[in-house]
């Protein structure tokens, strides 16, 4: 699977929450997509990553939870512990931690 397929089921689980579909209304998925996937990319690569999902207003609480569905896709993907933790802490804003 590619990161892009990735970033498309991480996507659809967002889209999915009832709670956090509405910060995507107007929003643009493919571009936002694209960022994610080489937001993703550079993240898992230990590269420091801006969050795309900061901008939107979304409560602490809300971002925990978009990135605790990306942590969901990337194991059920099999990528090893340490990569999917380098990619939580990147878009959790811990980059370096």
């Amino acid at each position: 699977m590619t990161g892009q397929e990735a970033v498309g089921q991480w996507l659809r689980l967002v889209v999915a929450d009832a709670e956090l579909s509405p910060y995507l209304i107007g929003v643009d998925l493919d571009r936002l997509g694209a960022h994610l996937a080489a937001s993703l990319a550079a993240a898992l690569e230990g590269q420091p990553t801006p969050d795309p999902w900061r901008g939107l207003g979304l409560s602490e609480a809300q971002h925990r939870r978009i990135v605790d569905y990306l942590a969901g896709v990337l194991w059920a993907l099999g990528l090893p512990d340490d990569r999917v933790a380098r990619a939580r802490r990147a878009f959790a804003g811990e980059v370096g931690a």
